[in-house]
């Protein structure tokens, strides 16, 4: 294939915050302990629902994985755009458990632990923001919905972006793209990607990650509740693609990036599973165990996807694994959960470079499934995930495990 031009686009731009704790909201009929239980979502983009559109990875027709279509991240009262704008909030997103259970999903994507109120860049945080336009932080949003509805668990996964994730996945794939096989220019030792990793900055956000947890319980204390009467539910990031061995494409060449859309360098990707993941996946569970709360529980994605990884050498792309569209049987088994890191195939859609590396459409009801069997019919229970066998259940959701 031939070379293409390099153009990646960071879909992070947060900074700033702005609080202000409100008054809860009048309840109504339902309200705390009262109506049909909800389960509450907020964060960022991993659990938001980014790249729920898209089945699998494929280089030909878009439509051999379009799940969901253009309405994939409507999620406004109509169901004619985004609530807030570039959330992707995203039908598939792993909050909607069902069972007889209602969600509602507050995760933005590109969110970090406090609110960026970057003019139409909107990102809310984990915080009280709010302003003269109506824009709120998600505990601000969460403590005004669960005055009025039964909120029985709420989900958060924060802290990626604290670490400028979506700069780190832009230095690595440049890194690999424009140094050869025989001076490879590695993303790990970047003085400013390292600075992301040193102690001090994991404690400083270890600290802002507890913050927001906080905030999410105040949130709940404001709308009425007793801890005893939820649960909040930390998760952690799963693992996107396999360790250098891993791979099914080699390092020399441009295979790696044209066609898998997973440009890196194998000692990048050992770097990212043995310190990047685990340092996030680390803060979420230190900052839940420093707030001193009784009602947190855990639920460890980090090997939720493995053997259905970007790239990995157990799936491939639809076109690769013989499957003709992700309605195909087996193609849950077959093809990757991970959305293809993109560049110039965004240009002109339907594509997003914001979706990159992020659980797509098998991920995200892979991860609904660990949600339900953590959220364990309204008694919440930490585990660790993994995929428990192939094939697809009755509600068309990869089989899962919670150990």
């Amino acid at each position: 294939m031939q070379r293409r031009t390099w153009s990646l686009v960071a879909a992070v731009a947060l900074l700033g915050a702005g609080t202000s704790v409100m008054a809860a909201t009048p309840a109504s009929a339902d309200g705390p302990g009262v109506g049909t239980p909800w389960v509450v979502s907020v964060g960022d983009s991993a659990i938001s629902g980014e790249a729920g559109r898209w089945a699998g990875n494929t280089n030909d027709s878009p439509s051999r994985v379009d799940a969901l279509g253009s309405t994939a991240y409507y999620d406004n009262g109509t169901n004619s755009g985004e609530a807030i704008a570039g959330c992707h909030r995203s039908k598939a997103a792993e909050v909607h458990i069902g069972g007889g259970v209602n969600s509602k999903n507050l995760a933005c994507s590109g969110a970090r632990t406090y609110t960026q109120p970057d003019g139409e860049n909107f990102k809310p945080g984990l915080d009280f923001y709010s302003d003269v336009d109506g824009r709120k932080g998600q505990a601000l949003a969460l403590q005004e919905f669960a005055a009025g509805h039964n909120v029985k668990a709420v989900v958060v996964l924060i802290g990626a972006n604290n670490y400028n994730f979506a700069d780190i996945v832009q230095t690595c794939v440049t890194n690999w793209y424009t140094s050869p096989t025989w001076w490879k220019n590695y993303c790990h030792d970047d003085a400013d990607i390292a600075a992301n990793f040193t102690s001090s900055n994991v404690a400083t956000q270890t600290a802002n990650v507890k913050g927001a947890l906080l905030n999410v319980r105040q949130a709940m204390l404001n709308a009425g509740y007793a801890d005893s009467t939820y649960k909040i539910i930390v998760q952690t990031y799963s693992s996107p693609i396999p360790r250098g061995p891993g791979f099914r494409y080699a390092e020399s060449g441009y295979d790696r990036q044209t066609i898998g859309g997973c440009g890196v360098w194998n000692a990048d990707a050992n770097w990212a599973n043995d310190t990047v993941v685990p340092i996030m996946n680390n803060t979420s569970t230190n900052a839940a165990a420093q707030t001193g709360l009784s009602n947190i529980v855990v639920l460890d994605n980090r090997d939720a996807l493995v053997g259905r990884r970007l790239c990995e050498n157990t799936v491939g792309l639809l076109e690769e694994a013989g499957v003709s569209s992700w309605t195909s049987r087996g193609a849950a088994d077959k093809t990757e959960w991970v959305s293809q890191i993109r560049t110039t195939s965004t240009i002109s859609g339907p594509y997003q470079l914001q979706e990159g590396l992020h659980p797509s459409y098998w991920g995200q009801l892979a991860l609904r499934s660990c949600l339900r069997l953590a959220y364990n019919a309204g008694a919440p229970r930490s585990g660790r995930c993994v995929i428990a066998k192939k094939g697809v259940s009755t509600a068309g959701e990869p089989f899962m495990a919670l150990l």
